[in-house]
């Protein structure tokens, strides 16, 4: 079974004040090209379509006339979708119904009852028949409903007894047993997109497939992926999911982070974004993945093929004169980020790069004299007591000092949250 991992598009999705449409309709393009020379059995596509919730009719039209080339290629390819965080669950679904009997399975909204079930996708090749369950992006509020619901028969499953998920892990773990997956005998593909994390244990058998190893908690840190400027997460690790939850799985195609990694294990991957979406992500190398698996037990295969964006991104660090004078022919028109050491501020700067590149991002000083100056405001900087800070807030909003029965009020509430 070979499959196409892609994740977060991003259609629509600007690099600070360029569009990056063009850039986009060519990359997938290439990945039309590839579909076509090697006739993989699936695309999976694990999230973060859009970059907006509502996106412009000019992003539709982007990804419409992909899933349009993709359904015109023969033998056909079906297409595995599932909606990101960035998303409009209900908005990618539209015509969902519609767009199975052309082989495009939409998955926008986990369970929100207990009578539904994840999507699942039953694909076969020569070893027989590959389930694909599709898990759109979600918090353990979305799927209270299901495990609250007063339709509850006498001999209902733990997981009922149990209560709602409180954590993102219980949440996947508690949506995952109620599909009884038959991990032992068939061959099971997560699609998911969320922020995997994971301290297993490396003293496993490495002649077992990785699926087969039975995960064991790790006495090192957390292992947390690489993450870009482009991502968000939620401070303290909150939305997090331990990789234990899906570790039975023959391969976890995932979504959310742009850089292309695995976490515990080779089958539990991050494919990256096909374009860079920010200047931090200048060192990453994107790759289209192909997955191939063979029978049950043996481990996936995973193949990186090349990408050819139109530009690049690129950071460049050193005085202007140096930069302008080095400038390759072939990165004129890429993406710059420029970081200035100039000690003496040059003539204008920004006027003088966009002579020689098309596409400057961003022109930053980084000498003596600012960091002696951004050292000077650290020295001056105090921190206030949240009281404090609390009263010149409200000073500032309300045009007025707090009042000594409302102080007093604040003094108790702020007292209180210290002791808790």
């Amino acid at each position: 079974m070979k499959f196409f991992h892609l994740s977060d598009l991003h259609i629509g999705k600007q690099l600070h004040h360029y569009s990056l449409k063009e850039e986009q309709e060519a990359i997938l393009s290439e990945v039309i090209a590839y579909a076509r020379s090697l006739c993989p059995d699936a695309v999976v596509i694990a999230g973060d379509i859009y970059d907006r919730c509502v996106p412009s009719a000019e992003a539709v039209a982007v990804f419409d006339r992909f899933l349009t080339s993709l359904s015109e290629i023969i033998p056909s390819i079906p297409v595995l979708i599932i909606s990101g965080n960035h998303d409009s669950a209900d908005r990618l679904t539209y015509a969902s119904d519609i767009l199975k009997k052309h082989q495009i399975h939409l998955s926008g909204n986990v369970p929100r009852d207990a009578s539904k079930r994840l999507r699942k996708v039953t694909l076969s090749d020569a070893y027989g028949e590959v389930d694909f369950y599709l898990l759109p992006f979600m918090k353990p509020s979305y799927v209270r409903n299901v495990f609250t619901d007063a339709l509850k028969p006498s001999d209902e499953k733990k997981i009922f007894e149990e209560g709602p998920p409180q954590t993102y892990t219980d949440a996947v773990e508690k949506l995952l047993a109620r599909e009884e997956i038959d991990y032992k005998n068939r061959r099971n593909v997560l699609v998911s997109h969320q922020f995997y994390t994971g301290n297993v244990s490396g003293t496993q058998d490495a002649s077992a497939p990785a699926c087969e190893k039975e995960p064991a908690l790790s006495d090192k840190p957390v292992f947390y992926p690489a993450t870009c400027d482009s991502e968000t997460f939620c401070v303290g690790g909150l939305e997090n999911v331990d990789i234990r939850a899906v570790w039975e799985f023959d391969y976890v195609a995932l979504g959310h982070l742009h850089g292309a990694q695995s976490v515990g294990s080779p089958h539990i991957r991050y494919c990256g974004t096909l374009l860079k979406y920010s200047v931090s992500e200048c060192k990453h190398e994107k790759t289209l993945t192909v997955v191939t698996l063979g029978k049950k037990g043996e481990p996936p295969l995973i193949e990186l093929l090349p990408l050819h964006p139109l530009r690049d991104v690129k950071k460049k660090t050193g005085n202007l004169k140096d930069i302008i004078e080095h400038a390759e022919d072939d990165e004129r028109g890429d993406y710059i980020s420029v970081t200035l050491t100039d000690e003496t501020e040059p003539y204008k700067p920004k006027e003088q790069l966009e002579k020689v590149f098309s596409h400057i991002l961003e022109v930053r000083v980084d000498n003596g004299r600012t960091r002696k100056k951004l050292s000077e405001l650290d020295e001056k900087l105090t921190l206030k007591d949240p009281l404090q800070n609390f009263a010149d807030f409200y000073q500032e909003m309300q045009g007025r000092k707090l009042g000594e029965e409302e102080l007093e009020m604040m003094r108790q509430i702020f007292g209180k949250a210290k002791e808790e």
